[in-house]
C-alpha cells in the first residue's frame, strides 16, 4: 500500500458484481467485462476471479494472443490450451498460430482435434519462419517439411480446401520453388479466390520472374490493391524503375485505391530516379486518398524529395510528422548531408540524440557523409571514435567509406590510407578508389599511378579505376601511358560506362547521352545549346579540356566537352521549363569539372537555376555559385 493512500473498504476489496447471461458464448463474455485491448493475462486474471474461466472462455483468450517470437516462453499458451478440457479444432488452430517453428509440427500429431485450417496454420508457421530469415529458404530440410504437410492434407482429404491451397501456393513461392506452386495453382482452377492469384504473383516476383508475374496479372480475372502493390514492387525489384511507375499510375487511373506498400514502393521508384514530378504525383495520390501519415510513409516521403533534390520539401513533410520514428530522422540527415548541408545534419543529429533516440549504423553513415562533404575533418574524427566508444556500433564499409572520403577530399590522403591499412575487416577496392580520386585531385601523380595500377589487379572489370588512372596520367601529360591504359581496357573487355543525363518535363522522362541526336527535338536544342555558348563565352568563360583523355588538339577537346548529356539537358531545359523554375538533372556519373563551371555560368549570366543530382551528391547552383562550395 502506498503512503497516503487510504485503506480499501471491504466493499471495495471484493470482484465487482457480474451477471452473465448463462446463455451467451466466452466471446460474448469477454466483450462485456473487459475494456478495449486489454493485457491478455489481465483479462484472464480478472475471468478467475469472477469464476468465469471455464473451458469455453480459455480457447477465446488463446485466440487474442499474438504469435509469439521464438525467444519468448511458450508456457502461457500451452497452459491455456492444456486447460480447456476436450480442446477444439478452434484451439488447437490458434494454438498452432501462435506458436513459432518448429513446435506446431511438433505437436501437431499430438493434437486432439484438427480441421484443414489445421494446415493453414502448419504451413503459415514454416512461411513465416522462412520469410523472417531469407538464407533458410534455399534448405532442403524446409521444403521437406512444406511438403510433408502438404502430403498429410492430402492424405487428409484437405489439399482441395481452398484456404489450404492458398497456403500452399504461398509456402512454394516463399521456397523459390516456383515448378511446385504452378503445379498447386494450375490442379484445381475452380478451387482459386483473388488471394490465390496474388501467392502467384508474389511467388514469381520473389523469384526474380517479373516477366511471368506480368503474364499472370494481365490474366487475372479480378485484382485488389494487393495485386497491384505486388507488380509495382517487383519492377522495383528489378530495377525497372520507369515501368513500375507507370503501372501505379495506372492503378489509380483506374480507381484502384493504392495501400501502403504501394504507396512506399512508388516513391522509392520516384527516389531512386530522382524524379520530382512523379513524387510529387505519388504525394498527391495520398493525400487525395485521405491516407494516414505513418511513420513509414512519413519517412519514405522524406527520403523521395531529398534524393529528387527539394530537401526544403523533405523538411517540411518531417517537420509535420506527428510521431517520427529513427528511420524518419534517418532519412532526414542522410538528405541533409546528400544536399551538402553538412552543419545541418550535425545539428539535428545532436537534436535526435537529446530526444532520447538511440542512433543506428544508417544515422553514422549519414552523419559521417555530411562532415565529408562539408570538410568537417574534426567533426568527422569525433563522431567515428563516439560511434565506438559510446553506442558500441563496429565501424562497417560504409563508415570506413565515409571516413577515407573526408580525409582524402580534405587532402589528408596519407591519413586515409593509413585508416584503410588498419581496418579490422578486408578493404573494399572502392575505398582504394577514393584515394585513386583524391590523387587525380590533388596531384599525387606518383601514389595515384601505385594505387591505380595496384586496383587494376584487384578489380581488373571495373571500368572507373581505368580511366582515372588514365586521367591522372593524362594530367601528367604522359599520353602514351593514358594510350597503354586504354589498350588494357579494351583487351580485357572493359569499356567505359556510358554517361547519361535526365530530365523531367510536363510528366515525361527525357534521357540524354553524350553528342545525342536521337531526342525529336534535336535541332532545336543544339541551336539553344550554340546561343548558350556563344553568350558564355561573351561573358569570359573559357572551357577547361583537362577531363578528355585523348592527345588531340585543344579545339577538338572543347567539341567533345560541348556535347556531354548534362549540357544537352540543360538546353532542352532552357525549352521546355518556365522561367522561374529549376532545370532538374538526373546523371548516373559525377559531373565532370568544366560542366560543373559551365553550369555555374549558365545561372549567373541567365539568372536560371539549376540542380543536379550526379552519382554521389547534389549541386544546387544559382548566381554563379554551387552549393557544394566547388567541394566535391
Amino acid at each position: 500500500m502506498q503512503f497516503g493512500t487510504p485503506p480499501l473498504s471491504p466493499a471495495a476489496r471484493r470482484a465487482p458484481t457480474f451477471h452473465a447471461d448463462p446463455a451467451a458464448d466466452a466471446r460474448q463474455l469477454l466483450g462485456a467485462l473487459l475494456p478495449p485491448r486489454p493485457a491478455l493475462h489481465h483479462a484472464h486474471a480478472r475471468l478467475a476471479v469472477l469464476g468465469l474461466a471455464t473451458a469455453r472462455a480459455l480457447p477465446q483468450l488463446l485466440a487474442a494472443l499474438p504469435r509469439l517470437p521464438l525467444a519468448a516462453s511458450h508456457s502461457y499458451p500451452l497452459s491455456l490450451f492444456r486447460c480447456a478440457s476436450c480442446a477444439s479444432a478452434f484451439a488447437s488452430n490458434h494454438l498452432l498460430r501462435v506458436l513459432p517453428h518448429p513446435l506446431p509440427l511438433r505437436l501437431f500429431p499430438r493434437l486432439p482435434r484438427r480441421n484443414p485450417h489445421s494446415f493453414t496454420f502448419l504451413l503459415a508457421s514454416l512461411s513465416n519462419h522462412l520469410d523472417a530469415d531469407p538464407a533458410v529458404a534455399v534448405s532442403i530440410a524446409s521444403r521437406l517439411m512444406g511438403a510433408h504437410v502438404h502430403a498429410l492434407a492430402v492424405k487428409a482429404g484437405a489439399a482441395g480446401d481452398l484456404y489450404v491451397r492458398n497456403a500452399l501456393i504461398h509456402f512454394y513461392g516463399v521456397c523459390g520453388d516456383v515448378a511446385a506452386m504452378r503445379k498447386v495453382f494450375d490442379e484445381l482452377p475452380l478451387v482459386r479466390d483473388v488471394v490465390t492469384w496474388n501467392a502467384v504473383l508474389a511467388g514469381y516476383v520473389r523469384a526474380g520472374m517479373v516477366g511471368v508475374a506480368r503474364e499472370v496479372f494481365d490474366g487475372m480475372p479480378m485484382r485488389d490493391e494487393v495485386s497491384w502493390s505486388t507488380v509495382v514492387g517487383g519492377y522495383v525489384k528489378e530495377g525497372e524503375l520507369e515501368v513500375a511507375l507507370g503501372v501505379f499510375k495506372n492503378m489509380v487511373v483506374q480507381g484502384v485505391k493504392a495501400n501502403e506498400a504501394a504507396i512506399v514502393t512508388a516513391l522509392s521508384a520516384a527516389a531512386q530516379l530522382g524524379l520530382l514530378e512523379q513524387g510529387k504525383f505519388v504525394h498527391e495520390v495520398i493525400k487525395r486518398a485521405g491516407v494516414a501519415m505513418s511513420m513509414n510513409l512519413g519517412a519514405a516521403l522524406v527520403d523521395m524529395y531529398s534524393k529528387c533534390g527539394s530537401v526544403a520539401a523533405a523538411k517540411e513533410v518531417f517537420d509535420a510528422m506527428p510521431w517520427r520514428d529513427v528511420f524518419a530522422w534517418n532519412s532526414m540527415i542522410c538528405g541533409l548531408a546528400t544536399h551538402g548541408l553538412g552543419h545541418d545534419a550535425v545539428q539535428l543529429f545532436e537534436k535526435f540524440v537529446s530526444e532520447g533516440f538511440c542512433p543506428t549504423n544508417i544515422t553514422f553513415v549519414g552523419v559521417l557523409n555530411a562532415c565529408s562533404r562539408t570538410g568537417l575533418v574534426d567533426e568527422g574524427r569525433w563522431y567515428f571514435k563516439l560511434m565506438a566508444e559510446k553506442y558500441g556500433i563496429e565501424s562497417e564499409m560504409e563508415h570506413y567509406g565515409c571516413m577515407v572520403d573526408l580525409l582524402s577530399r580534405a587532402g589528408l590522403v596519407q591519413e586515409a590510407i593509413e585508416l584503410i591499412e588498419g581496418m579490422h575487416i578486408p578493404p573494399d577496392p572502392v575505398l582504394w578508389g577514393t584515394v585513386l580520386s583524391a590523387c587525380k585531385r590533388h596531384g599525387l601523380v606518383d601514389l595515384g599511378i601505385t594505387v591505380g595500377n595496384k586496383l587494376i589487379e584487384l578489380d581488373p572489370a571495373h571500368d572507373g579505376y581505368y580511366v582515372l588512372l588514365a586521367s591522372i596520367y593524362a594530367k601528367a601529360k604522359k599520353w602514351d601511358e593514358v594510350r597503354k591504359v586504354r589498350k588494357l581496357m579494351s583487351n580485357r573487355g572493359t569499356s567505359k560506362s556510358a554517361g547519361w543525363s535526365l530530365m523531367e518535363a510536363h510528366g515525361i522522362v527525357h534521357k540524354f547521352l553524350v553528342g545525342d541526336m536521337d531526342h525529336k527535338d534535336s535541332v532545336q536544342i543544339y541551336n539553344m545549346l550554340c546561343m548558350i555558348d556563344r553568350r558564355l563565352a561573351e561573358a569570359g568563360y573559357v572551357p577547361d579540356v583537362s577531363s578528355v583523355l585523348h592527345d588531340i588538339g585543344d579545339e577538338e577537346k572543347v567539341h567533345a566537352i560541348k556535347v556531354h548529356s548534362e549540357r544537352l539537358a540543360i538546353a532542352y531545359g532552357f525549352i521546355v521549363v518556365e522561367a522561374g523554375s529549376p532545370i532538374r538533372i538526373v546523371k548516373n556519373l559525377s559531373v565532370c569539372g568544366d560542366c560543373h563551371e559551365f553550369s555555374k555560368m549558365v545561372t549567373k549570366v541567365f539568372g536560371r537555376e539549376i540542380i543536379v543530382r550526379d552519382g554521389s551528391r547534389f549541386h544546387h547552383m544559382k548566381d554563379g555559385k554551387c552549393s557544394c562550395h566547388d567541394y566535391w
